[in-house]
């Protein structure tokens, strides 16, 4: 059960805050100052600077249930669930309880332990294509290691990745990527040499025939492509009838790999994933955020015979001091097991709900909105057709975007700093929850 607000935790927007002249800096804005002489930005992400809609961040100081509480003492319902991880909620019982064992017997061996047989095993039996797996430390180490081992197997060199979608910072995937790139603006990445950028290939989300074009193009050179299944990095962007089915057989035509980046939706649409929802087999996974339950952890898995080329099994070298922490490993493991059929039917049901409260105020209103949703992730786009690619997404109205987040965050709800960011629900949005962030909505539209 998520835990209750503490007494002292004073809800932003309420009559404590409200309409009061502050003639003091606030602590977040003290922080703030403070962070940007020692932190680039002040922030160690990106899209956390607030730069897409303007202002500045709160920082937070705990999180409980579906609330985060600032270093003012302010709480916002939270649509950020850590960009993913939290889909029990914050502070979780069983997760904490977890790690309070874990942390007693040590917090990192460097050495194989229980818990990462014991994860492996859970994630293996879930999704069926990762028939082994390997534990890295971020998304971006898995998707690295994962086209790495694609390469491999192959021996071709030419990665096909899609304008939009991010797969972390490695220097191949910084080509035409989503989230944060697209949200400073930035196309590409300073850093990123021509002999990265010239293995990368790149075509729009949802457009086979450009797929097919790179194949043919490219005279047996593409070792794999690599998707995310919903796209989740240029907002919710769905896969159209036939697309992941069709890369499926492009891939086998050419003999390249098909990698699926599941370090979003990985758990989080889906029992097993989006493959598991969309019923596609990929070659190779990744996964990330849930995994770790709110600690930092990624992993790459898929077929045995290729798994197997990794070291010691294989030649081809990846290693990590972390990998396999057995503080990550713990959380991963108790949060999985709380994710039961009950409760994605749980999940599934308040995602919709709040979805469609939130298309009906916009629909009823006559504002332009696409309210875009796989599972428990979903983008609100101010649009007037639906987002199908990283150009549909870009011409969304983000300066309306920019006004909506900040009277949300007036009014207690902590949306994603960017037009081009997933909003995640979890277990611990309850159903008064969702129908105060419906009224809400209704609100900061007017």
């Amino acid at each position: 059960m998520p835990r209750k607000r503490p007494p002292g935790c004073a809800k932003s927007g309420s009559k404590t805050h409200r309409n009061i002249l502050i003639l003091t800096m606030t602590n977040s804005e003290k922080l703030f100052e403070r962070a940007q002489t020692v932190l680039p930005g002040g922030v160690n992400s990106p899209v956390r600077a607030f730069r897409s809609v303007g202002g500045n961040p709160p920082f937070i100081a705990k999180a409980y249930g579906c609330t985060l509480e600032d270093a003012d003492g302010k709480c916002y319902v939270d649509y950020i669930g850590s960009w993913g991880p939290m889909i029990l909620g914050h502070s979780h019982p069983r997760v904490v309880e977890a790690l309070h064992n874990a942390v007693d017997r040590g917090t990192s061996f460097g050495m194989p332990s229980p818990l990462e047989v014991e994860l492996a095993e859970e994630i293996t039996r879930r999704v069926p294509s990762a028939e082994m797996i390997r534990f890295v430390n971020s998304g971006t180490e898995a998707t690295m290691s994962a086209i790495r081992l694609a390469r491999a197997a192959t021996n071709r060199p030419l990665l096909i990745k899609f304008a939009g979608c991010y797969h972390g910072h490695a220097d191949s995937f910084l080509i035409q990527a989503g989230s944060g790139v697209a949200t400073l603006g930035l196309p590409d990445s300073p850093g990123v040499t021509k002999g990265a950028a010239q293995d990368t290939r790149i075509a729009p989300f949802n457009d086979l025939e450009a797929v097919e074009g790179i194949f043919l193009g490219a005279r047996d050179s593409v070792a794999a492509v690599i998707v995310e299944p919903v796209a989740g990095n240029m907002g919710v962007v769905l896969p159209e009838p036939g697309f992941l089915r069709g890369l499926r057989e492009l891939c086998d035509r050419n003999g390249a790999l098909l990698v699926f980046d599941e370090v979003m939706t990985g758990f989080r649409v889906h029992p097993a994933g989006a493959q598991g929802l969309f019923g596609i087999t990929p070659d190779l996974s990744t996964f990330g955020k849930v995994i770790g339950g709110g600690l930092p952890v990624g992993a790459y898995g898929g077929r045995a015979d290729l798994m197997k080329l990794i070291a010691p099994s294989g030649p081809v070298y990846q290693a990590g001091t972390l990998s396999g922490n057995p503080l990550a490993m713990a959380a991963g493991l108790a949060t999985l097991r709380e994710l039961t059929d009950d409760a994605y039917v749980k999940l599934e049901r308040s995602s919709g709900r709040l979805a469609e409260g939130i298309a009906h105020a916009c629909a009823e209103r006559g504002i332009a909105a696409q309210v875009q949703r796989t599972g428990s992730m979903f983008t609100l786009f101010f649009h007037d057709h639906p987002v199908r690619n990283m150009r549909d997404a870009s011409q969304a109205d983000h300066p309306r975007y920019a006004k909506f987040f900040h009277r949300m965050l007036a009014a207690g709800f902590h949306l994603p700093p960017s037009g081009y960011e997933a909003w995640f629900v979890s277990l611990a949005h309850d159903d008064l929850v969702i129908e105060r962030t419906i009224a809400a909505v209704g609100e900061a539209l007017t």
